[in-house]
């Protein structure tokens, strides 16, 4: 497999195991080049998802070393790893790893640069922080799981991609590569509190500003992005699969009605939300005429903003994401490739997710540590 040759090659990160985004951060730190060690632990936790370690693709790219955390030899093993690393991430309720020996100040002790990424749905503080919860819940709480779905039904779950992945994950991974910037420039180590309501919250800042303008109504379903727009809505075809429609902008607009065969001119403008039932009910009479391919076919290169809705199995296959290489196979699994993009320090999945313990003496060796030290540590039942 690659090694480390993308933008964070060089970089050295500890990860504490965990499941959801404290892992999907670490996956991405490996994808750019980061050489992170997994600390799993000897007797897992339960991550509620019964499948082979090999198609947990969160923990691709990083080697596993089994440790007893209650073991001080443990602790003490970590912050020796911990004394050349550059990071951090762990995704513990708040006080766990203090209670460990592993808090901020333990570390930072032995390692003042050090920055300590942390990873919860509700943050450090506040009145929930040592509450339970999962994506479902922190998207509840800052405005998102309200504003997605139709009008007059439910909210509608966006998988876990807002809450565990958009503002969890990918703000602890931001937040940590800036606190490693600013490392360089003063010395000085910090924490990272990634808190997923937090970057949800984030998330929505568009649509916050939008609906303090009186341009956002809080009634989902009826605003131009959550599928009140006819011209910004998924419409089902003669064979029964979908077309994404995005044609927000009136030349893009006038380019779907003529694909459509509508007129402009009798039609309400394409603005007036009065309106907006009528014209959504025209587009799906119309959508249902042909097939999902005959659309593509119809539309490809014809400036309307359409994507086909495709399955997991088709996404692949696709012939813009097959050109761009935007998934690859690793280990007989299909999986997306890294992201974004380098012009000079290509990233690349560096190794297929480990089993528990597979890596524990070589990646303990390669961080310094001698066989008479590793086994004195097997002894103590500190390590597998």
């Amino acid at each position: 497999m690659e090694q480390g040759k993308g933008p964070l090659a060089g970089l050295k990160v500890v990860e504490l195991g965990g499941i959801g985004p404290g892992p999907f951060c670490s996956m991405l730190l490996s994808d750019l080049g980061a050489d992170v060690i997994r600390i799993d632990r000897i007797a897992p936790s339960d991550s509620g998802i019964p499948m082979d370690n090999r198609f947990n693709l969160l923990n691709r790219g990083r080697r596993s070393v089994a440790m007893d955390l209650k073991k001080p030899a443990a602790v003490a093993t970590i912050k020796r790893l911990l004394e050349q690393a550059d990071a951090l991430v762990e995704g513990f309720r708040p006080g766990v790893t203090e209670r460990l020996g592993l808090g901020p100040d333990d570390c930072f002790r032995v390692n003042p640069k050090l920055v300590y990424g942390r990873m919860t749905g509700w943050g450090q503080d506040g009145p929930l922080a040592q509450s339970t919860g999962h994506d479902i819940n922190f998207i509840a709480l800052s405005g998102v799981l309200h504003s997605v779905g139709h009008r007059g039904g439910p909210p509608v779950l966006p998988l876990n991609l807002i809450g565990d992945f958009g503002g969890g994950a990918l703000y602890l991974a931001f937040g940590i590569v800036s606190a490693l910037l600013e490392a360089r420039r003063s010395g000085k180590g910090q924490v990272v509190d990634a808190a997923m309501t937090d970057g949800a919250a984030s998330l929505m800042t568009l649509i916050y500003g939008m609906h303090a303008a009186g341009y956002w109504s809080d009634e989902r379903g009826t605003n131009r992005l959550d599928s009140g727009a006819p011209w910004y809505n998924v419409y089902q075809t003669k064979d029964d699969r979908y077309i994404a429609i995005g044609s927000t902008e009136p030349r893009f607009y006038r380019k779907t009605l003529d694909a459509l065969g509508l007129r402009e001119e009798n039609l309400p403008d394409q603005h007036d939300r009065s309106g907006w039932p009528k014209v959504q009910r025209l587009f799906a009479e119309a959508f249902r005429k042909k097939t999902r391919d005959e659309w593509c076919d119809l539309m490809t290169g014809s400036d309307v903003c359409f994507a086909p809705v495709l399955s997991l199995r088709e996404a692949p296959e696709h012939p813009h994401n097959k050109a761009r290489g935007t998934f690859v196979e690793v280990d007989g699994i299909v999986q997306p490739a890294p992201a974004p993009r380098f012009s000079r320090t290509v990233p690349a999945i560096q190794r297929p997710p480990a089993q528990v313990g597979e890596h524990t003496a070589e990646a303990l060796r390669d961080w310094g540590f001698s066989d008479g030290e590793l086994a004195a540590l097997k002894s103590a039942n500190a390590i597998m």
